[in-house]
Parts: structure tokens; sequence; C-alpha cells
């Protein structure tokens, strides 16, 4: 249960046990006084002669590589406006906790006294050699524009405005996707921005680089239309004049394909929907309140593909979903900058991720079935695990192909495991299996098939080409729950046990298990019973070769799902007994714990044997088994 965004609640999430959000913390040994020779004096003279000798060394032997500094001055903050630096330290702070939670990298901020475009490039430009990058924050237009370029020009190390570039990743990755599915081509929509500020302005930029025609893009105000009649705007604004004669947001909206709003709530009308074209794209960013609510435009416009900077409506335009991922990657190579190139392959990257197969993970996270690609789901959500490998990579790479990199990658598949490992989302296990099965994909039949999470499971499967699923159970309840779910299960294997169409196979699976247990009580008929259950058909198909492996499990007990499988396929040769193994995965490696529960009570000689039999498991996985065997007294 989420808890209640109170004033309290707030006041209290900052203020106890250790104020504020962020800390540092050593990384290397300091228990001894040998460690903090080492770390100090005299030991640390070395590395700062290294140094000397070669400036690129600080990367080497410091944390600058993995260091980035959030500077904010406080004029802009989070719509609060002009509140200063030290009330804008809070959002720093948190901005630092997203960093480090979601890309692991590590971050001072720093907030400066200064409302000089001079000051604050004289002081940044004066500590820039603690830092691998710079990320500005929340300083107002049009300085902020100012403060990013004369640094950009100054340093050789990323800089990127978030205020201004994350929300124009975003939004083009969202605004591509909305694209796709309405069919239209980009240099025809007419698009319409609502606020001229730092991220109106980036916004527009870099929808421009994308393909919309310069002409073709309104940019409004709070005075009105940037049009040719406008005698007060800076250079910023100059560049997004209109020559159409228009001056009102209203008339702006007339026929246009594409509204961004950065600006004020409820400054859009249902009229100004039902003006624009068909299927209009939506994007009403104002926080907390948008420019038009989400209830009110979908009811205004079925055909809208909406977006708001809320997460509890479809496509939420969060920052998140850039700037770590961004950093990580520019980082990683080195990079001198973040130039357009890489900021393109950010937003191209975020909107192929949102057409492919969500984990079921992050659909637990938001209360859905299935989240799938379509008018609702157009950005990731922020909590998909994979969005450091796909943002970071496509960033890295792009570094590298636009000559911006100093450290280029040499192993892809290495980077995105060490990506994986800074957010513990990797495992060579799991890597290794799903390799091994890659290059040999089983039919594997899974029998609960009638159950969304089996179905889920065996779309993933298929996604990640690791076997071919066979679904068994009532044909009609599995395609129901498929189109219910909109599964991308349409080619799949449906077998019914019980249908007509299984009928010879079904008796020729319980003659053949009748001869195997009519000794045992079981009869032809009995068997006919049993082979009209899944429990006992599939292991049946995997005993006469039409599939290689069986799932069960999930909505039947453990003896159900088991006892049918050893009556039909039986032990091994050589082996007395049956058992299973567990895996646990930890930070440190894989723990195999051999599994008694099939044997109860098991005495010696079946300790012996489960514990050879596990050892032999883990050797299949190249791992040379260290075995240790506890026991519990009563």
């Amino acid at each position: 249960m989420k808890t209640p965004l109170s004033k309290k609640n707030a006041l209290a999430y900052h203020a106890e046990g250790r104020p504020g959000k962020i800390e540092v913390i050593p990384t290397k040994p300091h228990n001894s006084q040998s460690d903090l020779s080492m770390a100090y004096s005299p030991g640390v003279a070395d590395p700062c002669l290294e140094i000397k000798d070669n400036p690129e060394d600080v990367y080497k032997y410091t944390a600058k590589g993995n260091l980035v500094a959030v500077i904010s001055n406080g004029t802009a903050v989070l719509g609060l406006g002009d509140i200063g630096p030290e009330a804008g330290k809070p959002v720093m702070e948190g901005k630092g906790l997203l960093f480090k939670i979601y890309a692991d990298i590590d971050v001072f901020d720093i907030e400066l006294n200064d409302k000089t475009v001079d000051g604050m490039v004289s002081t940044i430009r004066s500590i820039a050699p603690t830092f691998g990058g710079i990320n500005l924050e929340d300083i107002k237009a049009p300085e902020c524009f100012d403060v990013e370029d004369q640094l950009k020009e100054m340093l050789d190390i990323p800089v990127m405005h978030d205020d201004q570039h994350g929300t124009a990743i975003i939004t083009s990755a969202g605004l591509l996707n909305a694209l796709e599915i309405t069919g239209k081509k980009i240099e025809d929509i007419k698009v319409v921005v609502n606020g001229a500020g730092a991220s109106a302005i980036s916004c527009s930029k870099l929808y421009l680089s994308l393909g919309v025609k310069p002409e073709n893009l309104v940019m409004v105000d709070s005075k009105g239309v940037l049009n040719r009649s406008r005698t007060d705007l800076n250079k910023w604004k100059q560049r997004f004049v209109t020559d159409r004669n228009i001056s009102t947001l209203a008339e702006a909206m007339k026929g246009a394909d594409m509204f961004l709003g950065l600006s004020v709530a409820g400054v859009v009308k249902p009229e100004m929907l039902l003006s624009m074209n068909d299927h209009p794209i939506v994007f009403a960013l104002a926080n907390p309140v948008p420019e038009i609510s989400y209830d009110e435009a979908v009811a205004t416009r079925k055909d809208i593909i909406m977006g708001t900077g809320r997460s509890d409506f479809p496509n939420q335009v969060n920052n998140v979903l850039g700037f770590p991922y961004i950093f990580r990657g520019a980082l990683d190579v080195r990079a001198t900058k973040i130039n357009e190139q890489m900021k393109l392959a950010a937003a191209r990257a975020l909107a192929d991720l949102a057409k492919q197969p969500v984990p079921e993970e992050v659909n637990i996270a938001y209360q859905v079935t299935n989240l799938k690609f379509g008018k609702d789901y157009i950005i990731p959500k922020p909590n998909d695990p994979r969005l450091i490998s796909h943002i970071s990579v496509a960033v890295a790479l792009a570094a590298m192909e636009s000559g911006v990199a100093r450290k280029p990658v040499t192993d892809w598949d290495a980077y995105r495991e060490e990506l994986g490992k800074r957010l513990g989302l990797s495992n060579p296990l799991i890597r290794q299996i799903k390799a091994r099965a890659r290059k040999n994909p089983k039919r594997v039949v899974f029998a609960e098939a009638e159950n969304y999470k089996i179905l889920k499971a065996a779309e993933i499967v298929i996604d990640e080409g690791i076997a071919t699923p066979v679904l068994l159970g009532n044909r009609d309840l599995i395609i129901g729950l498929i189109r219910e779910h909109d599964l991308e299960l349409e080619n799949v294997e449906i077998i019914d046990p019980r249908s007509e169409d299984e009928r010879e196979r079904r008796e020729a699976f319980a003659a053949q298990f009748f001869e195997k247990r009519k000794r045992r009580g079981v009869t032809l008929n009995g068997a006919r019973d049993m082979m009209s259950h899944r429990n006992y058909f599939g292991p049946s198909l995997v005993e006469n070769g039409f599939a290689d492996a069986m799932i069960s499990g999930l909505t039947s007990s453990y003896p159900a799902t088991i006892r049918p499988a050893l009556r039909i396929i039986g032990k091994k040769k050589g082996t007395s007994i049956v058992s299973g193994t567990y895996i646990m995965l930890t930070k440190k490696g894989p723990i195999f714990f051999a599994d008694t529960t099939v044997n109860m009570n098991p005495d010696v000689d079946k300790l012996v044997e489960i514990t050879l039999q596990t050892a032999e498991t883990v050797r299949q996985f190249n791992i040379e088994p260290r075995i240790a065997i506890s026991t519990i007294s009563r």
C-alpha cells in the first residue's frame, strides 16, 4: 500500500535518521594502519605522481570516471520556481539518489549561490577536474542555454542540462512510437508546443532533428504564438517564430497532429482537442496538474494518444528513463560530450524497448496482466530492468560512431554483462543456461496453459528464443486467454488431451501406461482416464519423443505433479532414487541445494546418492562442486 504523499510524511522521510538522502562510503579496506597508509599518506603519493605524468590516469586511480556533479542555482526548481540554492538541495540529493539506484553512478550535488552566467560558468569550470560528467539541473532559461553551451565548449567531459534534454529524449521516443501506431510520417505532422522554456526549446530542437519540418512547428508562450509580430523574443525563441498568421493557442491547435505541453494546468480546452487532426498525439506535461486532464482528454477524443508527467496514468513522461542511462553510456566510453547523435540514439532505444514483450516484474509492479505496445503503452516504465542495457549501449555506440569516445567498447556482450552487474541484474549461471538453450531450443510442454502466468512465460520463452512451447489444455480457454491479454502466441501449438483430435494418441499412451503399471493396480480403463489429465498426457509426450521436457506445478500440488512423471518416465538407469535440486542465485554465485522432499527420512545410503546426483547436476553447469552436508538433530 502506498504511503500518502502528505507534507508530514514527506518531511519525516527527509529528516528521520540521517538527514537527507545520500552519503559517501569508502570503497577500499580501511580497518588497519596499513590500509590507512595506503589510502592517504604515504601510499597516496604514488598514484598522484602517476597522474602528474599522465593526466588520463586520473580515471585509473580515482573515482572521477564514475562521478557526476548535479549542479543547480535553484532558480527553476520542479515547478516551484526560484526558491534558491538551499531550498533546491533536497531535489539535487534526490537526483543523486536516482543516478545511483538506476545506473550505479556516484554523485556530489552542488548548489551555487550565483544567478549570473559568467559566475556559474567560471565556478563549474574550476571544479570540473573532480568529475567525469556534469548534470545541470533546475537553472532557469535563458541562462541555462548559455551556461550549457559555454561549458560544452570549454570542458572535455559530458555536460547535459537534464531539464532541457531529458524531456526531449523521452517525448521523442513517445512521438516515434505514436507515429508508428497512427501511421503518420514525421515529416508531415504539425506540432504545437505550449511553453517556451528550456525543456520546450530542447524538445522542439530534437523533433526537428528527427524530421519535423520547421514550418510545421508552432511554439506558444504565455503571451501567445511566437510569430513575426512579436518584438519581445530572445535569440532562443526567435528560432521558432512561425510565418503563419496566428496568435493564440486555440488557432495553433486547429489541424495539429501533436500537442506538447510544458506550461500550466488547464490551458487546453476540449474544443481545442476536437479541432486537431485524427488520432492526435497529446503530451500534457504540466505537473502535478496537466494542461488538460487525462480523463477529460480521453473522454473528448477516443482516438487520442495521451501522455502526462504522472505515474497514475498511461504513458508517463519521466526523465528517469533517460539521464541515468545516458550518463552511464557516456561515462563508460569516456565521451568528451553528449551530442545530438547520442540523444537521438537514446530516444530510439527507448522507443524500441516499448515494442518488446514486457518482463512480468514490470506487469506486477503496475498491477496489470500484460503491458503491450499500443496507444496506452508507448513509453517503457521506469522500473523496467532492461533500460540500462538498452539505452546505455545505444548511447555508448553513438558516442563511438560520432567520434567523441576516448575509451571504445570492444566486447559488447561483456559490456552488457557489466551493466547488469552494476544493478545486480546479471547472473552468469542464468546467462549460461539461456545461451545453451538458444543454441539448441527444445520442445517444452507447458502443462497448465489455461493459466495466464504460464502463457506469459511461454511468450517470454519465444521472445528470448530459448525453447519452443507446446501448450496443454482446453483449446478454447487458452485461445481466449491469449486474445484477452494480447499475447504473442498465435502460432504456438496447442494440444487438448481430452479432444477428439487426440483420441488416437491418448489411446496409445494409455495402452503403454497400462503395460507398465498393470501389475501395480492400474487397469486399462483407469489408464485411459488418467491420459485425459494434463499431468499424465504431458509426460507421455516426453516419453514418446513428441517433446523434450515438461513444466508443471503452478496450479497442482507437488505429489500430483511429480507422481505421474515418475510412473510414466521413471528413474534414470543406474539410479535407485529420484531427487531434485534447488538453485539459489546470490551475488557471490549460485548455491545448489539437494532436495530430499521426494525421499522422506532418507537413510545414509540415500543421502549419499542424493548428494552425488546433485554434484552431477552442478557439473552440467561447468561448475566444480564443493559439498557441505548439514543435519538437524531432533
